[in-house]
């Protein structure tokens, strides 16, 4: 808690910056109208004008009833990722990835880009003539990858534009398949005592595309033929950048790539009785990478089970507050410029009124050399508060 004035003033303008940040929206057109759409979520509905929701919303006065179709995960419990933790953005200090499937976020640790870093205090606000310097930081979130003051990580960020979770990409039959090829990077070790690296295509024996039958009638619980030899290599075998458009639209033919040995083996040992922790199975997934998927029929049932996988998806976004950022007195100079002039000249007045009693107030202290602190400030306030109730009565 702040101690003094200052503290607090210093508190306030850091609370208003955080607002600004986290809500930077015009909020004043409820979207129930729109129905199921992505903000946070996926198929996620307005649940203000509802039933369960005790207070009354003032954007839908018609009361609807529950949204059934709303899913509340352990997100909504302020609860991320594999491990669970919970989060604190005053502590926080990793950037945090969100799957593209799940949509649950990950810390860059738990994925294994980096070690985990301790907690850290609240970070501090640049100085304002940095502020509007984009070039500066441009440059220092190269440095850091969008994790505060922190190096790095095994896969910077700029060079993957999508993250599924090892859990999710385990259960889709075609991501296993692309695992650790050109464009589908992993970070793996070869034993739990080695350090993490990312996996690179041409280090590990790639395994031959199977037979198109072999295929269709193989799961994800059965596992993959690990030697190449008894398995036939197709002729098609796609290059990045021959083509624009990069598909198999053929039924009996497949364009996906060989599979890497090294990620076929990770996602064994995931179900295996006792796991051994060589990799979490997470994917990072380059640029365009939707215009590289192969569309056979062996292929395509599993990318269209998460239509995520084949076309980007609209995420709404409020319109903008004009409002965001501004401190209390230039809200309350902007609310005083749109007042009538008569009411406009009686909230100077008050304004003045309060002025005088907060330096009347604040004199014996500057007197007496004594440290203005939180509790001093709330008193005032509440003793004005005890004399407008009083004049209220009257």
């Amino acid at each position: 808690m702040a101690e003094t004035l200052a503290d607090y003033v210093a508190s306030q303008d850091e609370l208003l910056q955080e607002a600004a940040l986290a809500l930077p929206h015009s909020f004043s057109k409820c979207t129930y109208s729109l129905g199921p759409i992505r903000f946070p979520k996926r198929n996620f509905r307005c649940d203000c004008p509802t039933t369960p929701v005790a207070h009354a919303c003032t954007l839908h006065t018609n009361l609807e009833d529950e949204n059934a179709s709303n899913i509340y995960g352990p997100n909504f419990k302020a609860q991320f990722c594999r491990c669970g933790r919970t989060y604190d953005a005053s502590t926080e200090q990793e950037t945090m990835i969100q799957c593209l499937i799940c949509e649950d976020w990950f810390h860059e640790s738990c994925c294994n880009l980096r070690e985990r870093p301790q907690s850290r205090k609240p970070s501090p606000e640049p100085a304002p003539e940095l502020a509007d310097n984009s070039e500066e930081r441009q440059d220092e979130d190269v440095q850091s990858e969008g994790s505060s003051g922190l190096p790095p990580g095994l896969i910077p960020g700029s060079e993957y534009e999508s993250f599924i979770c090892g859990s999710c990409a385990s259960r889709n039959r075609t991501l296993v398949r692309w695992a650790g090829t050109l464009g589908v990077n992993m970070v793996v070790r070869d034993a739990p005592t080695e350090p993490w690296r990312c996996l690179v295509e041409e280090e590990a024996d790639p395994i031959g595309v199977e037979d198109l039958n072999t295929v269709a009638e193989s799961t994800i619980g059965i596992k993959r033929p690990l030697s190449p030899s008894n398995v036939e290599v197709s002729d098609a075998k796609r290059l990045r950048g021959t083509s624009q458009n990069p598909i198999s639209t053929s039924a009996t033919s497949c364009l996906a790539p060989l599979s890497n040995f090294v990620a076929q083996r990770i996602y064994e040992q995931l179900d295996a009785p006792v796991p051994v922790s060589l990799g979490a199975g997470d994917l990072f997934l380059s640029e365009n990478f939707r215009e590289r998927w192969c569309h056979c029929a062996s292929c395509l049932p599993s990318l269209q089970a998460s239509p995520c996988l084949l076309e980007e998806e609209e995420t709404y976004e409020p319109p903008e507050d004009p409002d965001s950022g501004l401190s209390l007195e230039e809200l309350g100079m902007r609310a005083l410029e749109r007042l009538p002039r008569d009411r406009a000249i009686d909230g100077i007045h008050a304004f003045n009124g309060m002025r005088d009693d907060l330096v009347k107030y604040l004199r014996p202290f500057a007197q007496e050399g004594k440290v203005v602190s939180e509790a001093d400030v709330r008193d005032f306030f509440a003793s004005l508060n005890e004399v407008a109730q009083k004049k209220g009565g009257k």
